[in-house]
């Protein structure tokens, strides 16, 4: 780390300020404050211009945003740097591989300072040295000044405000129960009363609350808490209090925790408690546990398995207010779902909780893709919430389904997302964990909700001869040759590794070798990878629900390209063959990125896989004649020489029909 810039302290809690050598500088417009709160975020780390464009703007990005990015970055330089010659290099706010980093002490950010206090007077607790605890509490909570990044706009400042906040409210239930401990309940009263007064449907606050008037003779005041909690319950959720907090309630009423106790106690994890909710949520109903089965014979995936372990099952106490989100995305039938829940089988003992799981549908074969509304009803009713009791509206639901699982260590998987709103609702606060797939890159929800991200490719050769060898059995026993050679011709995409084999163990009659090479023929290749009655097994099928997905001038691309599908593309190709711009040509060849449905080569540089590829020839042939033709005749006036790809055979009738053209 450099720290030229150790007489920079920046505040992140509350207002964005900054201190050069004990003064104040003025920092400037709302949206530069918002870059230098992204960076001071990210101290040390290269953060490149596109995330600061859409960490500050979010979807709505104007033309101009790049300059305004630099123009901004300008500015800070300017208040953090006034010495600095216009031309000089920056030691501080340093332009780095395409973007810009922050070179300063971590500890010069109050948020570095306050989860390290906050770590420590955890592991105090957990020492049992409380005194200590309540001091290191009292230290993190002092840095705060208000809302933290108070009146800054864009969509990561937005996260970053609920996540603090978050967590700043998590380090007072956790001080006033240590205080609580020290028999120090007078001097809890007033911050506790405040942080009620800002988080209203926090039971574990309002439990405190009531605790600490009851050891403070102030057993009216206590009951009256109860009663403005159970009223706010059932107003804005429909629900009663938790067993934790109606079991208080009772034995404030019997007079039985002693008013002058010091012992601990634990208060309530989650609206309901452990026990149950109200009407039978989460109390009489099995501890989920919905996780589909796991597909026989999964290979490889190794390095990614282990570094989502390790991003999603660390549990070093800092995940409390941060829900720990992953998505993963990649080619339709590339095994993401697979993969999925591999992870999430090694992961489940990590969420005592229990697992849920949701087949989004987002480019379903069968089912039209889930909303947001119907997937919260869904996971509401696995958490036992009856029918009558599910709010009608998104918010609604939302706010039920975070406080049911708040506190609580519960893993959701969510198959198949479409998009990064269809997923947001679902994402619950605190200590469980999201793991999603997708055959989109969500890249919003990694600058907007701090999820990680990613892609898992095709298999490799090694990988997908493994596959072949363990599915296939004896068949392919001293079949070394047709093994790599089936490899090979599937590309490494584990659905048509399994449709192959599984098409192969049907035919025992023809050799191996023999019964690969007429899978090496391309213009047959989808069909015989096509499983009559089951589209969710057939590869054609899953690139065709993926093509639907497209916006249209994308689909339309991706037609054109169909053309040219087996030699390299750039985006003059792709603009002669469209006849546009190549902004927009290259703006389109972004989304097939994007949705997987093209490789990005190098920059500028694209191509497709090769079953995709055979796809794309096939939807070439959806546009009509005269346009293909006009297309081609514009590449032979440019200058491209080449024998256009010869689409595969007509569809057999087995196959899933033609979708109509966007």
């Amino acid at each position: 780390m450099l720290t030229t810039g150790e007489s920079i302290r920046v505040q992140l809690l509350g207002p964005i300020r900054v201190w050069r050598d004990g003064t104040e500088v003025p920092l400037g417009p709302p949206k530069q404050r918002a870059v230098l709160g992204l960076l001071a975020s990210r101290v040390g780390d290269v953060v490149g211009i596109e995330r600061i464009i859409d960490a500050v703007w979010g979807s709505d990005i104007p033309q101009t945003a790049a300059n305004g990015v630099h123009t901004y970055v300008a500015g800070l330089r300017r208040a953090l740097e006034p010495g600095r010659s216009r031309r000089g290099d920056s030691s501080v706010l340093a332009s780095a591989s395409g973007g810009y980093c922050l070179r300063i002490d971590p500890d010069a950010v109050d948020v570095t300072r306050f989860t390290r206090s906050h770590a420590q007077a955890r592991k105090a607790h957990a020492e049992r040295d409380a005194q200590r605890a309540v001091g290191l509490y009292e230290e993190a909570l002092t840095l705060w000044h208000g809302e933290a990044y108070s009146s800054v706009p864009g969509p990561f400042a937005a996260m970053e405000r609920a996540r603090l906040q978050d967590l700043r409210l998590t380090a007072v239930e956790e001080w006033a129960s240590d205080m609580l401990e020290e028999g120090r309940h007078a001097e809890t009263v007033a911050d506790l009363s405040a942080a009620v007064m800002e988080e209203p449907l926090r039971e574990k606050l309002r439990w405190l609350l009531m605790l600490t008037l009851y050891r403070c003779d102030r057993q009216a005041h206590a009951l009256a808490v109860y009663t403005k909690t159970r009223d706010l319950l059932n107003r804005e959720l429909g629900i009663e209090p938790g067993a934790e907090l109606r079991n208080l309630h009772q034995e404030i009423l019997l007079g039985s925790p002693s008013p002058k106790a010091a012992a601990r106690r634990e208060p309530p994890t989650a609206p309901g408690g452990e026990g149950d909710l109200a009407d039978g949520a989460l109390g009489d109903t099995p501890r989920p546990a919905q996780l589909p089965p796991l597909a026989r014979g999964f290979v490889g995936r190794a390095a990614e398995l282990a570094e989502l372990e390790r991003t999603l099952g660390d549990d070093d106490g800092r995940h409390n207010a941060s829900t720990r989100v992953a998505v993963v995305d990649g080619l339709a039938g590339v095994g993401k779902t697979a993969f999925s829940l591999e992870l999430a089988y090694r992961l489940r003992d990590r969420f005592p909780d229990g697992q849920l799981f949701v087949d989004l549908c987002g480019t379903g074969l069968q089912e039209k893709p889930l909303s947001a509304l119907e997937a919260l009803a869904q996971l509401l009713r696995s958490l036992g919430v009856d029918e009558a009791r599910i709010p009608d509206d998104l918010a609604g639901r939302g706010a039920l389904y975070r406080s049911l699982l708040h506190g609580r260590r519960m893993l959701v998987v969510l198959d198949d997302a479409l998009s990064a709103n269809q997923l947001r609702p679902l994402m619950p606060s605190g200590s469980s964990c999201v793991l999603a797939t997708s055959r989109q890159r969500l890249s919003g929800l990694a600058i907007r909700d701090g999820a990680h991200l990613l892609h898992i490719g095709p298999l490799s050769d090694g990988e997908s001869a493994d596959l072949i060898t363990y599915l296939g059995g004896h068949r392919f026993h001293g079949e070394r040759t047709a093994v790599m050679r089936l490899a090979a011709i599937c590309g490494g995409v584990p659905l048509a590794l399994r449709s192959a084999v599984e098409g192969m163990l049907a035919t025992r009659d023809v050799p191996p070798l023999a019964m690969v090479e007429r899978y090496a023929d391309e213009r047959v290749l989808l069909d015989r990878l096509t499983v009559k009655g089951d589209a969710a097994a057939s590869l054609r099928a899953m690139f065709e629900t993926s093509y639907q997905a497209l916006p249209a001038p994308a689909a339309r691309m991706f037609r054109y390209l169909g053309l040219h599908s087996e030699s390299p593309i750039t985006v003059h190709l792709a603009a002669t063959l469209v006849g546009t711009s190549h902004a927009m040509a290259r703006q389109l060849l972004d989304v097939l990125v994007d949705n997987h449905m093209l490789e990005e080569a190098s920059r500028g540089h694209y191509r497709f896989h090769g079953l995709m590829g055979l796809y794309a020839a096939e939807c070439a042939q959806r546009e009509p004649l005269a346009n293909r033709e006009s297309a081609l005749n514009s590449l032979i006036e440019q200058g491209w020489g080449f024998v256009p790809h010869q689409a595969p055979a007509p569809l057999q009738e087995n196959c899933l029909p033609h979708a109509t053209t966007h």
